[in-house]
């Protein structure tokens, strides 16, 4: 493809060399740079681009895509643009010929319920025969294909790749986790989404974002560029995106009046019934992932297949099917009655979610062991502290990801809130000794909930990155209890 192609869109001048050029493929990373590569100079926040384009002509870059004044390489192409990153949205859906554009997508967007909601809407689809793509924190999938996920929502390039990758593979529609970070970032520019659904808006990110303020509106954008929009209004933040959505609007909710409404709920430990008012008529719905949160999910899940005219029906039979995802209130049974949940929760509405849903089936006490991530926004630590302190029995503080950061140091200031709760805790730094120590003092009909890091089996460290599994460890622990 000629790098005029590439460049459709997009306001750029030639500084030297010609844009008639042809490009075989287009990288931001110097390391994957080949012959015939454009390389699109991304200013980023611990590293620039612009410095590695020495490096990527070695490799044998013929092109190159700059935001700064840099000296031109005799014999090469070069581009300016204002900002190569919303720049690398349209190159990439250029070079893969706007791949989303064959699909039906689905876009998902809030603090919490994204991954559960994009497996609901799965299940509903496979009923009727769709094949179905997953853009997600736990993984990306192609139908039955699992395909690892580095992070919520990839690089723009490789998201066009893979959704270039998804339609050669015949699916019809894809589920599409998507973050605030994508959103701010121009990760998701040119994705050209079917429908949005807005989940909840809580306290995360605010190392990136600062202000709730600013972390609404990044979310927000997704709806700014939707004409068909799933929102749910019980939320605070809920009004706002109804406020900035184009297009149709189908509302949810448990406490207000909304388009799709949950009544006479009956959470239990295995799942959730409630009565679904549409229209002017009522239809029972069953679900089985338990907690109140799960009733959000399946409206949002419901707006959208509603929108994709699915029959409700087709639609209460497909969220029946669905048996749980992994990492979100994932149930593991041990010994004597004493039972596990391992769940994502890293933020304090999400750890009082999971908290709240325990304690309305739960006949013995609430172990909680949780932790918060190192490198990441420090003022949630005590507010965690004091949700798990405020609901729990009795808390084991320990640690989650620690990064760069002291592990100790993160779980002193989560400490802080716990001590403002009578809720007895101990403070034990290694995770595993933490969830061992969580099955040793269990009694029977006690539940042990594993908070933070849910379907991830990896924990980083400043040096290194080691295998945990919190489901393994506390089978593990089981069967040596």
């Amino acid at each position: 493809m000629t790098l005029k192609d590439i460049l459709k869109g997009i306001d750029y001048e030639v500084l030297q060399g010609s844009d008639t050029i042809e490009i075989d493929n287009i990288q931001y990373d110097s390391r994957k740079a080949a012959k015939g590569t454009l390389f699109v100079c991304i200013t980023g926040f611990k590293t620039d681009g612009h410095n590695f384009i020495d490096s990527a002509a070695e490799k044998g870059s013929v092109a190159f895509s700059v935001e700064k004044d840099v000296e031109l390489k005799e014999g090469y192409t070069y581009v300016k643009v204002k900002n190569n990153r919303e720049a690398l949205a349209y190159m990439a859906a250029n070079y893969y010929h706007k791949p989303s554009e064959k699909v039906n997508l689905v876009g998902v967007t809030g603090t919490n319920g994204k991954t559960s909601t994009t497996y609901i809407i799965k299940s509903v689809l496979d009923r009727i025969g769709h094949k179905v793509g997953i853009v997600g924190t736990i993984e990306n999938r192609i139908g039955d294909k699992v395909i690892h996920a580095d992070r919520t929502t990839p690089e723009s390039l490789e998201l066009q790749e893979l959704f270039k990758e998804m339609i050669e593979e015949n699916v019809t529609d894809i589920c599409m986790e998507v973050s605030s970070h994508s959103l701010d970032l121009h990760r998701v520019d040119c994705c050209d989404f079917d429908i949005a659904i807005f989940t909840n808006l809580t306290q995360d990110h605010l190392d990136y974002h600062k202000t709730m303020e600013n972390y609404k509106k990044a979310k927000a954008m997704l709806f700014e560029r939707c004409s068909k929009c799933v929102i749910n209004i019980d939320d605070e933040a809920g009004e706002y995106m109804v406020s900035v959505s184009k297009g149709d609007i189908i509302t949810t909710a448990i406490e207000k009046d909304a388009d799709l409404k949950a009544e006479n709920i009956d959470i239990t430990a295995h799942g959730v019934t409630f009565t679904l008012d549409y229209e002017g008529k009522q239809y029972p719905v069953e679900l089985n992932i338990p907690g109140k949160f799960s009733i959000y999910n399946a409206l949002g899940s419901i707006g959208a297949c509603l929108f994709m005219g699915i029959d409700m029906e087709t639609i209460i039979a497909g969220l029946k099917d669905i048996q749980g995802v992994r990492g979100r209130f994932q149930s593991i049974k041990g010994k004597n009655g004493v039972s596990a949940v391992v769940d994502y929760a890293h933020t304090p509405d999400g750890l009082e979610n999971i908290l709240n849903t325990a304690k309305e089936f739960v006949k013995g006490r609430i172990i909680t062991v949780f932790g918060c991530g190192g490198d990441r926004d420090k003022t949630k630590r005590p507010i965690m502290g004091e949700i798990a302190g405020r609901l729990s029995d009795f808390c084991i503080i320990t640690s989650d990801n620690p990064r760069t950061e002291d592990p100790e140091t993160i779980i002193n200031e989560i400490e802080v809130g716990t001590k403002k709760t009578l809720c007895e805790y101990i403070k034990v730094t290694d995770r595993k000794e933490a969830i061992y120590e969580a099955v040793k003092m269990a009694k029977e009909n006690d539940l042990i909930v594993i908070a933070g890091k849910g379907h991830e089996d990896y924990q980083i460290f400043a040096d290194r990155t080691i295998h945990f599994d919190d489901k393994e460890v506390v089978e593990a622990a089981f069967l040596e209890a």
